[in-house]
């Protein structure tokens, strides 16, 4: 695998922290390799928001206009490689395309050529406190934690690129009032409570009824038929692919304005994991996979520990051991996800190596699980 393509990934977020782009990193042997895995891949591009491609640490040269560019993706630049003449002819080529450019790892004072449309501009937000004189819009990198983020953005960052959000969780409390709902409801269709009870739950809550049918009517689910109420979806699916879906509200019910990152990692990683699991196990151990990578963010989501949430849920040993003690069958898929969240792609090549798992079934099944967390985010 040391010579194939691999992408790994991060999100792209404004002032809000809402997301506004994904950031496909693709590490391979040269650019002719990532063009024909880009190529390869088309089919399964996320549509939803605009994808930064970064080649990793490539020079950038006219070989990527082999690849045939989706109209929402933007190619970085980095600036060390501005000098170089074959950046600079894949440079006008892609301004000739109207393909949008992202220079990267931008330095205050930085000499730049003339002429050229910059339409973000990546920073290293470590290194350089404000993004003074960036000739476009400026995207934190690097940030260790929510708070720094919020100080970027109080020195003048548009937004930011990368996993901080991940850090700096609130301190632990007790499940809110809407969280122990979600939960009550999940309970009941897992012990296969009666459609009444579960019907009277939902009428509690209007909002939360129609969240659910929105996700099960949602392109992701694939059914050829609408859902009008609980009691059809029941009909139609039984309750056991029910849980998966059931799963989403609870992920998705932070009312946080900054949790919509944290969503869309929990969601992708979920997804990610369900899509891989079908290479190994049944329909039923991939639903469950799914809720894994779910849940694995929820800690963090609700503000509470993940262990007293899970005290309040009657879940399959394999999720809990996965997630409180990175063991069991469901653990390594877990890791797997988060190996994907890294610049660095050294450990999601050896867990797949582990899983014996080819560059192609990573890169599909990660693009598609992306394209369906963005799906579920508007």
């Amino acid at each position: 695998m040391s010579q194939a393509v691999l992408f790994t990934r991060e999100p792209v977020v404004n002032k809000k922290r809402v997301i506004t782009a994904n950031r496909l990193i693709a590490h391979g042997p040269n650019i002719p390799s990532v063009t024909e895995t880009l190529n390869t891949v088309g089919k399964y591009w996320p549509e939803q928001y605009p994808v930064f491609l970064s080649l990793g640490k490539l020079i950038p040269t006219p070989e990527l206009m082999d690849w045939q560019i989706p109209p929402n993706a933007l190619v970085e630049i980095p600036a060390q490689t501005l000098g170089h003449p074959k950046t600079q002819a894949l440079i006008a080529l892609l301004q000739q395309a109207g393909v949008g450019l992202c220079l990267t790892w931008y330095r205050q004072g930085m000499t730049l050529p003339p002429d050229t449309n910059w339409r973000f501009i990546l920073i290293d937000g470590r290194k350089n406190p404000t993004p003074h004189g960036a000739p476009g819009l400026s995207l934190a990198w690097g940030l260790s934690d929510v708070a720094a983020f919020k100080q970027a953005v109080a020195n003048g960052y548009d937004g930011g690129s990368g996993w901080f959000f991940l850090n700096g969780a609130s301190p632990a409390k007790e499940l809110a009032a809407n969280h122990v709902q979600i939960i009550r409801l999940l309970n009941l269709v897992r012990s296969n409570g009666e459609i009444r009870e579960i019907e009277n739950v939902l009428k509690l809550d209007v909002a939360l009824s129609y969240k659910l049918l929105r996700y099960i009517n949602s392109p992701g689910f694939g059914l050829m038929v609408e859902i009008q109420s609980f009691r059809h979806a029941v009909s139609i699916l039984g309750y056991d692919k029910l849980n998966k879906w059931l799963s989403l509200l609870l992920v998705t019910a932070s009312r946080d304005p900054g949790a919509a990152a944290m969503m869309q990692t929990a969601i992708a990683r979920g997804r990610f994991m369900e899509q891989i699991g079908a290479i190994f196990l049944d329909n039923a151990g991939c639903e469950n996979l799914f809720i894994t990578g779910a849940f694995s963010m929820l800690s963090t989501l609700l503000g509470t520990s993940m262990q007293a949430i899970l005290d309040e849920m009657l879940l399959p040993e394999p999720i809990i051991d996965a997630l409180l003690y990175d063991q069991g069958e469901h653990a390594q898929f877990l890791r797997l996800a988060r190996a994907c969240e890294s610049f660095d792609p050294s450990i999601l090549i050896q867990t797949a190596n582990d899983l014996h798992l080819t560059p192609e079934q990573i890169n599909q099944a990660q693009l598609l699980a992306l394209g369906f967390a963005d799906s579920l985010q508007t």
